[in-house]
């Protein structure tokens, strides 16, 4: 597990890294875990110290929808949007894999706007990237087809993982990209008969680049 300092050094200040070292509650979830909930109030906000946070869209009738990753250095930019405005979450955080976080209590991070350049300059920064990637996913979703969708994603889950051999389900696919196993398994076949895939049991190898 990466500490604070050297997770956010060149990031943030010193003297804000130390506050965050007094005040921060350090949470560790395996993978899987729910980070945060739809419909819950948010009454810290996650800084990622090491491992990987899935943000997901959920709908009752419509199933979930991937909108980002998170990874060592950021943080959830619709979770900070709640703290600061003492709203409901809109979307799910799970643990991508063995996770750490700092939780920062919402008091800290309205305070701190003022207090730290580094931690406005952070938050701004936050939300410019993560608006970039859910417009990417909105993008995706409305012009690329779902062949495409699965190779981008199978390259983000490369990126992420650093490793190009994947243990996930078809339906672990299906179910990010919100589509069916079917589908989703009938492209795959596909791709590895392009030799962009290899298909091992309850993993893929991605040969594409």
């Amino acid at each position: 597990m990466l500490s604070i300092e050297q997770a956010y050094t060149g990031i943030l200040e010193p003297e804000l890294i130390a506050e965050i070292a007094e005040n921060a509650h350090i949470k560790t979830f395996r993978e899987g875990d729910l980070i945060i909930d739809t419909n819950q109030y948010i009454k810290a906000m996650p800084l990622l110290l090491d491992g990987a946070i899935k943000i997901v869209r959920e709908d009752e009738d419509k199933g979930e929808l991937l909108l980002y990753y998170l990874e060592k250095g950021q943080t959830c930019t619709m979770s900070i949007a709640c703290c600061l405005g003492n709203k409901k979450s809109e979307i799910r955080a799970l643990a991508e894999k063995t996770t750490t976080v700092a939780m920062i209590p919402n008091e800290l991070v309205n305070l701190w706007m003022g207090k730290y350049p580094s931690w406005r300059n952070f938050i701004i920064s936050s939300y410019s990237s993560r608006m970039d990637e859910m417009l990417q996913a909105v993008d995706s979703l409305a012009f690329s087809n779902m062949e495409e969708r699965i190779i981008n994603y199978l390259k983000a889950k490369v990126k992420l993982n650093d490793d190009r051999i994947l243990t996930l389900t078809h339906q672990d696919i299906a179910s990010d990209l919100n589509t069916s196993r079917v589908v989703v398994s009938r492209i795959l076949k596909k791709l590895e008969q392009e030799d962009k895939i290899v298909l091992l049991r309850n993993e893929i190898r991605v040969l594409v680049e």
